[in-house]
């Protein structure tokens, strides 16, 4: 391995600092790699558990083409493939693949070979359930996006949602079967995001939320697309046909998983029909061209915007009601069902819930008005109204003079029903001047009350109210890439002109540890040099002590004296 992996190393002294930080990313170096020099990092990268980490990334057409010139000791030609496995170390420059490589891909299968296969076009039946199985997706992200902006999920740490996750999510409506998928579709087009192992939504969600159908369904195309791995994707920016993408990386044990999922992610946008053939909005997806959703929202329902109020606190939209007015609706009301004439229901709880968020009673009159095709009915006005009036007899605000939380009300009852409420015991409320006090935070004594259902408000020192954002959205940061500069500059700091030497006693320390055989070049006083056939026996005080074969004797040189020495393969 030594003595192969030299001319690695020379070559990685050669590179630029870009290059070798581009190598180390696609290679997944850890930046705090505990190498000295170059030949450190070249034995690395030519190491068995790198090579079993890089080889199952490669595309189907690099591991045909890594697999061909490993069996025939052949080098690469001249092509995509080839380009790609030098800036992954895996050949020398003249496209041969280094020996540690060919030795650990001939261990692997051959690729099967794979017959392409253009997508089939889906018929008119097929396209019309694709077309309504993307709706019914794009509407069940929006739910789970609703959902994680009330209550952040909490994951596993595999980072997947539990058991007790996936069955609340059912009992509130989605198909737990798909919510792995809806959790990663979400996630790839930037709607969710991880923050210390919970799921929650991102700042692009609300606008996403507000949107219309045929804009949310571009996002979440944009983002699946975008993210596919490099074995499906094609050099136009799209992918290759989905009756390949099984085969496209052969040597990941996990791409059969891997695969599957992203052909159901594919299903459930519309993008592959049940039969596996092509909708016609998804051919252009595939190419690489920019979406376009019109041939899809033919295929859909119009949108509705406006509802019929009733007198028992329910409200019934004829059929899909606009985005932008389904979100708002769902702060003041709880849907009851989902299809395309939703209905939902009123409750004191559902209105407190969004004068907590910010709506007032004006506010929610005004739009129940612009909305209804019945007026609002008297039942509704009322409980609004006394929603609202009850809504800000509890006032939370931080003493300005102590520091602590105080809770305030004109109504003593509401004090006193706090001062003895089990559930509030964990805040250690205190009775003072009038109101109770204690030294938890002003943000989660409110929520707590809110939780307990008290009319709470948050005010400031001016006694303004505030409005209470639970959740805030959360604004992923971009990855940041690995900083390789110590790395570099310590490999850097080793190159000189006793790289050499350094080199030579790696290749006899390797050779001593093996017991191999070295054909060895002295340097002889008069300049001239002689070879000798070695088998390294030991190293040390500057010497190598071997038993020469020709001569059948022990011998004992200064390394000093030694030009090269290669290993004999046995």
């Amino acid at each position: 391995m030594t003595t192969h992996a030299r001319p690695l190393a020379e070559r990685l002294a050669a590179a630029s600092d870009a290059e070798l930080a581009t190598l180390f990313t696609a290679r997944t170096v850890r930046a705090d790699a505990g190498w000295q020099d170059f030949f450190d990092a070249a034995e690395a990268l030519l190491d068995a558990g790198s090579l079993a980490r890089v080889l199952p990334t490669l595309t189907r057409s690099e591991a045909i083409a890594l697999h061909a010139a490993a069996l025939s000791a052949s080098a690469v030609p001249e092509s995509a493939e080839r380009a790609a496995l030098l800036s992954l170390a895996l050949v020398r420059p003249d496209g041969v693949p280094w020996p540690a490589v060919a030795s650990a891909v001939a261990e692997r299968p051959a690729p099967a070979a794979v017959d392409p296969a253009a997508p089939v076009a889906a018929d008119e039946t097929a396209e019309a359930h694709a077309a309504e199985r993307a709706f019914t997706t794009v509407s069940a992200v929006a739910d789970l996006l609703l959902l994680a902006r009330d209550r952040p999920f909490t994951l596993l740490t595999g980072g997947t949602l539990s058991a007790g996750e996936k069955r609340q999510l059912g009992e509130a409506g989605l198909d737990a079967d798909t919510l792995d998928a809806l959790v990663a579709i979400a996630t790839t087009a930037g709607l969710m995001t991880v923050d210390d192992r919970r799921l929650r939504t991102t700042v692009s969600a609300e606008a996403w939320l507000r949107s219309s159908v045929a804009d949310r369904w571009s996002a979440l195309v944009s983002g699946h697309r975008d993210a596919l791995p490099r074995g499906v994707r094609d050099h136009d920016g799209g992918w290759i046909p989905t009756s390949d993408w099984t085969h496209a990386h052969p040597w990941d044990a996990s791409w059969p998983e891997r695969s599957a999922a992203l052909l159901e992610r594919a299903r459930l946008l519309g993008l592959r029909a049940d039969d596996d053939s092509e909708p016609s909005w998804a051919m252009t997806v595939r190419h690489g061209a920019p979406i376009d959703p019109r041939p899809l929202t033919l295929l859909l329902p119009s949108e509705v915007d406006r509802i019929f109020l009733q007198n028992d606190l329910s409200a019934i939209a004829p059929g899909p009601l606009a985005p932008a007015l389904d979100v708002r609706l769902r702060t003041i009301a709880a849907r009851e069902s989902a299809a395309q004439a939703s209905s939902y229901r009123f409750s004191p709880e559902s209105v407190a819930r969004a004068l907590v968020a910010g709506e007032t009673e004006e506010s929610i009159v005004e739009f129940l008005e612009g909305v209804s095709l019945t007026g609002i009915p008297q039942p509704l006005r009322y409980l609004v109204t006394q929603t609202a009036q009850r809504h800000g007899l509890v006032r939370v605000s931080t003493d300005s003079e102590t520091g602590r939380t105080r809770i305030e009300s004109a109504d003593s009852t509401l004090l006193d029903a706090m001062s003895v409420d089990q559930t509030l015991r964990p805040l250690g409320l205190s009775s003072h001047v009038g109101s109770l006090t204690t030294h938890v935070g002003r943000d989660t004594v409110y929520w707590a009350l809110v939780d307990a259902r008290y009319p709470a408000t948050l005010v400031d020192e001016q006694g303004t109210a505030l409005t209470g954002e639970r959740n805030p959205a959360a604004d992923p940061a971009p990855p940041t890439p690995v900083d390789f500069a110590p790395l570099i500059a310590a490999l850097r700091s080793h190159q000189g002109p006793d790289a050499d030497a350094a080199w030579l006693d790696r290749e006899l320390e390797a050779a001593v540890r093996s017991r191999a055989t070295l054909r060895v070049t002295i340097g002889m006083p008069d300049g001239s040099t002689r070879d000798l056939l070695l088998e390294a026996t030991g190293l040390g005080g500057g010497r190598l002590r071997g038993r020469d074969r020709a001569a059948d004797v022990e011998r004992t040189l200064p390394v000093s004296s030694i030009r090269a020495a290669t290993v004999i393969e046995q």
